[in-house]
């Protein structure tokens, strides 16, 4: 696959699904994580400008490799480093980009905010996606405008204004 930066994605979700251990159509972390993941994180990626290539990439890429539903420490860098294995094949990045998915996979997991925007709107999608598992979003942990905007209205739809503790 060459040329600047791109995707194949029918081939990006095919391998991506038939790499992951569980049943990708019925876990909470699999396909339709995915899908909710990238669609919010293109909704915010067009507003504040992120790389949509590098959020479309983390959403299909950032859970992968998990080996349970429930904690699964290193589950992230696990993904990074299959995204590096895909590079070239899959899709094509340029080093600063391929660096920005890289650290968003990575540190996923970890609770942080940040400044970058198209980290911070790959982790504000992902974390926008939590009443899945019971966890309601929280605006605090978002690192972008448009997340802590999304993240209030949800709380506020649902009229519960605590903050959840874990991420």
């Amino acid at each position: 696959m060459a040329g600047k930066n791109r995707v194949d994605k029918v081939r990006l979700i095919q391998e991506v699904s038939a790499r992951y251990i569980h049943d990708c159509h019925h876990s909470l972390h699999g396909v339709h994580h995915w899908q909710r993941v990238e669609t919010v994180g293109l909704a915010i990626a067009r507003q504040c400008g992120a790389d949509p290539l590098v959020v479309q990439l983390f959403a299909w890429l950032h859970d992968a490799c998990r080996i349970n539903e429930h904690v699964d420490n290193g589950h992230g860098l696990r993904g990074a480093e299959l995204a590096g294995r895909l590079r070239g094949k899959v899709f094509n990045l340029d080093d600063g980009a391929f660096s920005l998915l890289y650290e968003a996979c990575a540190d996923h997991t970890a609770g942080r905010t940040t400044t970058e925007v198209t980290i911070g709107t790959c982790w504000d999608a992902d974390r926008l996606d939590l009443p899945r598992v019971g966890i309601m979003p929280d605006p605090y942990y978002m690192s972008t405008d448009m997340g802590r905007a999304m993240a209030t209205d949800w709380l506020d739809e649902n009229n519960d204004f605590s903050r959840s503790d874990s991420q």
